[in-house]
């Protein structure tokens, strides 16, 4: 077997891991495994990944957790340009520090609306208001420091776009408006609706009763992720 990944598009970490390895033309089979049937619970893919947790890479018979580790274990197997992965060693602490602040600031903090929103609701769970405010000014916080101290006057950062379900993200912010548009057509308007699509239509399938809902075996794990948001 050659290269397999196992993704769910609804999850960012599976779409930069997917966007990367399309654009980058590396060759591999893709498993999806949604999420919101608790799939990633199944005794199949416990065989794959203990941790119930995408992305997953399968390499033959290695296995990778953890989407840093698999574009970084991509990046370096299939010797992608030096712009996504720099040789030179300051160049790169830059992309793991900025990998550092999309893990602590970036990641968590922007996915929280698709938990108040669409998650939460469908296992009739709710967020509170004093939460969902916080988070909006996070998100606020972030975006400043995101342009501020990364972006700045440069045309690109080592970076994933972040999504905030229901929210237009730059508006009032030229700089980072200008820089995802460059992305964009970087990385090709194509690809970047393919991978983003079943997020950026969840709040129709929502609307359609379209979405599935999670089963009882998965409540327990998001639950407890509904109550760990700040």
């Amino acid at each position: 077997m050659g290269l397999e990944l196992y993704l769910d598009l609804l999850s960012q970490p599976c779409r930069a891991v997917y966007i990367f390895a399309r654009r980058n033309g590396i060759p591999f089979e893709l498993h999806t495994v949604e999420l919101l049937k608790g799939q990633h619970m199944s005794k199949e893919f416990l065989l794959v990944n203990s941790l119930h947790k995408v992305p997953t890479l399968k390499d033959d018979d290695f296995i990778l957790a953890e989407s840093v580790a698999i574009l970084i274990y991509l990046s370096l197997k299939y010797e992608t340009e030096a712009h996504w992965y720099a040789p030179n060693m300051q160049a790169c602490a830059r992309i793991h520090e900025y990998l550092g602040f999309h893990s602590n600031c970036i990641r968590g903090t922007f996915g929280v609306p698709l938990w108040t929103q669409v998650l939460a609701p469908l296992i009739g769970a709710q967020v509170p208001e004093e939460k969902v405010g916080r988070n909006q000014t996070s998100m606020d916080q972030a975006l400043q420091q995101l342009e501020d101290n990364f972006l700045g006057d440069k045309p690109f950062l080592a970076s994933h776009q972040p999504v905030a379900l229901g929210y237009n993200l730059f508006e009032g912010r030229p700089r980072l408006a200008a820089w995802r548009e460059r992305v964009e057509a970087f990385l090709g308007a194509e690809l970047c609706q393919e991978a983003h699509g079943p997020i950026l239509s969840i709040l129709e399938q929502v609307a359609n009763k379209t979405i599935p809902v999670p089963p009882p075996e998965v409540h327990p794990s998001m639950l407890l992720h509904i109550a760990r948001i700040p």
